[in-house]
C-alpha cells in the first residue's frame, strides 16, 4: 500500500512560535479524545512550561495523551516535569535515550527529528518548530526564523496513522503500515489544497523526501525558492539546482547568514561557486538564525517540514514533510519568502564568492565527493537499532504511620 495525494484539505501557514504556539495550544485546549505529539526539542522554559500545562490539563480531563521525544534533543527535562505528566496518565517515551560519556551526549546519529502533533485525528501540525522560547521573535537576536502548518482534511488521517505506527503496541497489530513505500508521484491535477505526507527513515523510506525535491527541480518551469537552515546536500541535488537554473528557471536559495552553528556558513559557502556559476541566486538571511525547511515551485507546489538539506537529515535522521499542491498556499509562502529576500537577506555577489585558489578548489573537490558518496559512508556510522523508552509513572506514595515515601521511577525499553 502506498500513500496518495489527498484532496480537499485546509492548510494554514504558521510563522515562528508567535504563530505556531497559539494555534497549537488552542487545539490542545479543545481536544476531546486523543493527542499525539512528536518533537526533537522540548525545553523547560516558558514555552515548554506552557505546553506542559496544556497537556497536563488535557490528560486530567480524560484526553489520551502520548508524547515521543528524541533522547539527544531533549535530554535534560527534570523528573518533576516528566513525572507530573506521567502521573496524570500521559504516555511519555524517549527515542533512543543513551547515557552520557564524559558529560557528552553519545546518541548523535539517527535522531528522531520530526515535529508532528495530531489532535483527535482531525487537526495536525507539521513543521520545523520545536518547543523552546528561542522560536519566539521576542527572544532577541538569537530568535529563530521558522515555519509550520496547521492542517485539517483527509491528509490528517495519513499523518495520524503514521504517528500511531511509531507506537510499539500499535505497530505489532498493524505491521502493514511500516511496509508502505512512497512512489514518487506526478503533481496532481486541479484540486483544492491537495497534500501528500512523506517521511524519511532508515529502513524503506531512506530517500523519500529528497526524491520529491529532485522531482520538483526537474519539473520546475518558472521559479523555485528553497529556504533551508542547514544546506549541504548531495551532488545529485546540487546538479538538479544548476540544471533547473540553466534551462531558465529562476532558482533562489536562502541560507543562514547569521548561523547558530558557525560551521554551517562554512559548509554552505563551499558550494557557492558551483551554484552561482550555474545560475542559482544565493541569499544569506541576516536578521537572525534561519531554522526554516520550506520550498515553493512555480504557482502550485510547496513543502513544509522538519527535513534540512544536509547529510544528517537526508541520510540519517527521522524526518517528515508535507508536500502541498495548492495555488493559494503557494502564493502565501512564496510572498513570505520573497519578502524575506527583499527585507532581510543579502544577495551573494562575486565579491563574496570564495577565491578560486588551489586550496579552495581542493577543499571543494573533497566536499563534492564526500557529498556524492555520503549515503554509502553513512552506512559505516554507528548502526545500532534505536529503541523507545517508556517513562513509567512514579510509584504512588503509600501511607505508613502517617508518613509518605516515594520511589524513583525507572525508564524501561
Amino acid at each position: 500500500m502506498k500513500t496518495s495525494w489527498r484532496d480537499g484539505n485546509q492548510i494554514q501557514l504558521l510563522e515562528n512560535g508567535d504563530g505556531y504556539y497559539p494555534a497549537l495550544f488552542d487545539a490542545i485546549d479543545r481536544a476531546a479524545s486523543k493527542i499525539l505529539l512528536e518533537t526533537f526539542i522540548w525545553f523547560e522554559d516558558n514555552v515548554g512550561l506552557q505546553l506542559h500545562e496544556r497537556l497536563l490539563s488535557a490528560a486530567q480531563r480524560g484526553v489520551s495523551v502520548e508524547v515521543l521525544l528524541d533522547g539527544y534533543g531533549s535530554p535534560d527535562l527534570s523528573d518533576d516535569f516528566v513525572h507530573s505528566l506521567t502521573s496524570a496518565g500521559v504516555l511519555f517515551r524517549y527515542y533512543d535515550p543513551r547515557p552520557r560519556l564524559l558529560g557528552m551526549r553519545t546518541n548523535l546519529f539517527r535522531r528522531m527529528h520530526r515535529k508532528i502533533v495530531v489532535v483527535d485525528g482531525e487537526i495536525a501540525f507539521v513543521g520545523g518548530i520545536n518547543y523552546s522560547a528561542e522560536h519566539m521573535t521576542d527572544y532577541g537576536p538569537e530568535a529563530k526564523q521558522d515555519y509550520a502548518i496547521r492542517i485539517t482534511g483527509p491528509v490528517v488521517q495519513d499523518i495520524y496513522q503514521f504517528v500511531l505506527s511509531n507506537i510499539p503496541e500499535y505497530t505489532r497489530r498493524h505491521h502493514w503500515w511500516q511496509r508502505r513505500r512512497h512512489q514518487a508521484q506526478d503533481a496532481p491535477g486541479t484540486g483544492d489544497a491537495q497534500a501528500l505526507f512523506v517521511w524519511r527513515d532508515n529502513d524503506e523510506h531512506r530517500d523519500d523526501i529528497e526524491r520529491y525535491y529532485l522531482r520538483m527541480l526537474t519539473q520546475a518551469r518558472r521559479e523555485v525558492i528553497i529556504a533551508n537552515a542547514y544546506f549541504f546536500p548531495g551532488y545529485r541535488f546540487l546538479h538538479a539546482m544548476r540544471s533547473a537554473a540553466r534551462r531558465g528557471v529562476k532558482v533562489k536559495l536562502i541560507v543562514q547568514g547569521e548561523p547558530d552553528i558557525p560551521l554551517v556558513k562554512f559548509g554552505a559557502r563551499l558550494l557557492y561557486n558551483y551554484l552561482s556559476r550555474g545560475g542559482v541566486e544565493l541569499y544569506e538571511y541576516q536578521r537572525r538564525p534561519l531554522h526554516a525547511k520550506v520550498a515553493v515551485m512555480d504557482d502550485d507546489w510547496a513543502t513544509v517540514g522538519s527535513s534540512n538539506l544536509d547529510p544528517l537529515s537526508l541520510s540519517l535522521n527521522l524526518e517528515a514533510n508535507l508536500i502541498i499542491y495548492d495555488r493559494q498556499f503557494n502564493q502565501t509562502l512564496s510572498t513570505n519568502l520573497n519578502t524575506l529576500i527583499a527585507e532581510d537577506c543579502r544577495q551573494v555577489d562575486k565579491s563574496m564568492l570564495p577565491r578560486r585558489t588551489w586550496w579552495n578548489l581542493a577543499i571543494s573537490v573533497v566536499a563534492f565527493h564526500f557529498l556524492r558518496h555520503f549515503p554509502a559512508i553513512a552506512g559505516w556510522l554507528p548502526a545500532h537499532t534505536p529503541h523507545l523508552a517508556l517513562v513509567e509513572p512514579p510509584v504512588q506514595p503509600e501511607m505508613e504511620t502517617g508518613d509518605r515515601h516515594e520511589e524513583h521511577p525507572e525508564v524501561k525499553s
